[in-house]
């Protein structure tokens, strides 16, 4: 059995915006619901549950189950990166970091999967797709790293940014420059460091998206994905199960059905509706819609969570959507402004032709009356003579 999609049900706005809004507002109710539980069991109770779900529609599906050693391999790398350590990283990252800003963080790894398949498949980036990854390392930085790094790097290489301390962190607080000094960085600030854990979340799942390459040539994309959420989840339960304590003790009604949500629309859902889409062809609308994941985890952290960004951070934020889409667009920016190119140039040819030929008509004209006189005269003889 076979899902025979609707192409006009999947063209709908709506259903192109769900899965974007699902993953935005999961990670808003996990934000909520960290603070009663353990990083690591938030994690393992989303992946498990949603792995069993996607295998049960499988089943249901007859689809058929991995056979060969090879793709039992690759689903078990993939579990490994795409499913303990993305997710791991992910919510241990929230503990330290707000939704929104996470999303966006999260949202970046497009422009890695693109160095990547640079390098790994010799695909083509072009002019656009490395404007958009350098608009995006900086977007990230603004994003990420302290607002006193950024201002005193600037300042030490002599672009020094008036209103500093309104632009990097609010009105109400005074930033004083401080000089780059990675000596004082240690591996404990940096794993306590929420930003640096969600961009290490984004780089498992930018090798997660590289892997699932070759999952696809060794079994069925939806099944691999079933078990990669299945199996990526054990590890996350036994560390749980050693390193955290009172998973649930804290854990209130609401937060019940916040684990539920972000279970089963947040992971379950959201992922057979992007396998939906792809199996319409709508994978190029998916690409140029990936922002709004972000754009939703930034607002709805502002009115569920009341959290706040800097002027810096919003400015980071901006550049990495624009990024983003341009790393994603880039094929489509080239055709547009190749056509526009070629539009202009057609319209050119057609306005000043007139004005290249004019003068050669004018010179000709002279010239050829003598020659149409004289055949005038010949055809009134030849009808003289025939009468």
């Amino acid at each position: 059995m076979q899902l025979q999609p609707k192409t006009d049900f999947a063209k709908s706005p709506f259903f192109l915006i769900a899965p974007f809004f699902f993953l935005a507002t999961a990670m808003v109710v996990m934000k909520y619901i960290i603070p009663n539980t353990t990083p690591l069991f938030l994690a393992a109770f989303r992946l498990v549950p949603a792995g069993i779900l996607v295998l049960m529609a499988a089943a249901l599906l007859k689809l058929p189950q991995p056979k060969t050693w090879q793709a039992w391999a690759w689903i078990a790398l993939f579990a490994l990166v795409d499913g303990a350590m993305f997710q791991g990283l992910l919510t241990t990252g929230l503990v330290n970091t707000g939704a929104g800003i996470g999303a966006v963080l999260i949202d970046a790894q497009p422009l890695v999967v693109a160095v990547l398949c640079r390098f790994l498949f010799a695909d083509l980036i072009g002019g656009w797709g490395w404007l958009g990854l350098l608009i995006g390392v900086m977007g990230i930085s603004f994003c990420g790293l302290p607002g006193a790094w950024i201002y005193g790097g600037l300042q030490n290489i002599g672009i020094p940014l008036p209103f500093a301390d309104r632009l990097y962190d609010g009105a109400e607080l005074t930033l004083v420059p401080e000089p780059l000094d990675l000596s004082a960085l240690s591996l404990q600030d940096l794993l306590n460091s929420g930003e640096f854990l969600m961009l290490l979340a984004a780089l498992s799942m930018s090798f997660g998206t590289i892997i699932v390459r070759y999952v696809k040539k060794y079994a069925d994309p939806l099944v691999a994905t079933g078990w990669h959420m299945l199996l990526g989840g054990i590890p996350l339960v036994v560390l749980s199960t050693m390193f955290e304590t009172n998973q649930i003790t804290h854990l209130q009604v609401g937060d019940w059905a916040g684990l539920a949500y972000a279970t089963v629309f947040g992971t379950a859902v959201t992922y057979g509706m992007f396998f939906y889409l792809a199996a319409t062809g709508n994978v190029t609308s998916i690409s140029a819609l990936i922002f709004l994941t972000p754009a939703f985890a930034l607002l709805f952290s502002n009115v569920w969570l009341g959290e706040t960004l800097s002027e810096l951070q919003w400015f980071g934020v901006a550049l990495t959507l624009v990024s983003v889409y341009l790393v994603n667009q880039r094929q489509e920016i080239g055709n547009w402004f190749a056509n526009f190119a070629d539009r202009m140039s057609a319209e050119a040819i057609e306005i000043t032709q007139p004005d290249i030929l004019e003068p050669a008509i004018t010179a000709i004209e002279p010239a050829s009356e003598p020659l149409n006189a004289a055949i005038t005269d010949g055809q009134k003889a030849d009808q003289v003579s025939v009468e």
